[in-house]
């Protein structure tokens, strides 16, 4: 079995393809690296100016070393093993868009430190519990989310009523699974 692609080796191997320097770049993609990369490492202190990091289709199963990161806006996680959101505080004044859909996420326990949070797409997950997705009700900035191919969801669209049971325990979203949430009146409501 090949050796798992550090951080640093796909950095190097990044700086080579695109002829920027890590430290001075705005986004970073190392997602498909072959060997996958398995983890997080401190090479991702180097990333000082990195605004949009993609490490998507890995085999990443912890998230873990961001501090450094201090211009972050999007992570990109998808297609990983990451099982749940630890490690995230580093950027949880700075990240706006988070991306983290085919992982195997169950519980949303750390998501309440992301205060700028205003893109989740974490489709394609575990989250069957109403009482975990009412952990995205801590997320004062949270407008757009995916949330389609998890269990929770799948049983409720398959009721028919996913979106507006969603809708009504997060109130402020503005999208949920690519479509635009439409407030009613409640007094338009009593009419029908």
């Amino acid at each position: 079995m090949a050796k798992a692609t550090t951080i640093k080796e796909a950095l190097v191997k990044w700086e080579e393809k695109t002829g920027e320097k890590v430290g001075e770049a705005k986004a970073v993609k190392l997602y498909g690296q072959i060997p996958p990369i398995e983890k997080m490492d401190a090479s991702l202190s180097t990333l000082i100016n990195c605004e949009r990091l993609s490490l998507s289709t890995n085999c990443i199963e912890k998230i873990a070393n961001l501090n450094g990161l201090k211009n972050l806006r999007i992570l990109s996680l998808g297609r990983n093993n990451i099982k749940n959101l630890n490690g995230l505080e580093a950027v949880g004044d700075i990240l706006e868009e988070l991306w983290i859909s085919y992982n195997l996420i169950e519980k949303l326990k750390g998501i309440h430190v992301m205060k700028k949070l205003k893109i989740l797409y974490m489709s394609n997950n575990l989250v069957k519990e109403w009482t975990e997705f009412l952990k995205l009700a801590d997320l004062p900035s949270l407008m757009d989310l995916v949330f389609v191919g998890n269990p929770l969801e799948e049983k409720y669209s398959a009721e028919g009523n996913w979106i507006e049971e969603a809708t009504k325990r997060l109130p402020k979203l503005k999208k949920i699974d690519g479509t635009p949430v439409i407030k009613h009146d409640d007094d338009e409501e009593g009419d029908s």
